[in-house]
């Protein structure tokens, strides 16, 4: 557990030197418990996410970074990869390819590549998988842009 607080803490020190209008990414820890975060994430230009503010949960195991964070969205999100109730991500780096190399902001760096580049093969969402699977990119983006606005444009306690 000491590990992973020292980690943790360096985490801290760099998110908050970094610039969310850099990268998109806002990362936030809980004021109460170093293992509790949440993200903001910015959706990616020339996506129907654009211009929407998602928020991620993040918890931290105590045996970080030799163990992956649980990530999942708490904002409603219209893609295959991410469970429409739940808000699990279906990402590869999350389950069996996690390294300890990876920190939170490059996990969700992954998750917003994730959002830009959707893997309709392994679905979570059904619906969208089907959508893209059959090749009906616009209903899937018309969709997707219908939660962004509808969930996603909210102002998010926390965020500056």
């Amino acid at each position: 557990m000491a590990t992973a607080r020292q980690r943790l803490l360096k985490e801290f020190r760099e998110a908050q030197k970094a610039k969310a209008d850099d990268t998109g990414i806002t990362l936030i820890p809980s004021e109460t418990n170093l293992f509790a975060w949440r993200a903001i994430l910015r959706g990616p230009k020339d996506t129907p996410f654009e211009g929407g503010n998602f928020e991620l949960i993040i918890n931290v195991p105590e045996q970080y970074p030799l163990q992956p964070p649980s990530v999942r969205y708490r904002t409603r999100i219209f893609h295959p990869n991410i469970h429409f109730k739940t808000g699990e991500i279906c990402l590869d780096i999350l389950k069996n390819a996690w390294s300890p190399a990876w920190t939170l902001h490059s996990v969700c760096q992954a998750v917003l590549a994730l959002m830009s580049a959707p893997a309709p093969d392994s679905p979570l969402n059904c619906d969208a998988g089907n959508l893209l699977r059959f090749g009906d990119i616009r209903g899937y983006n018309s969709l997707a842009r219908m939660y962004t606005l509808d969930f996603a444009q909210a102002k998010i306690a926390g965020m500056t």
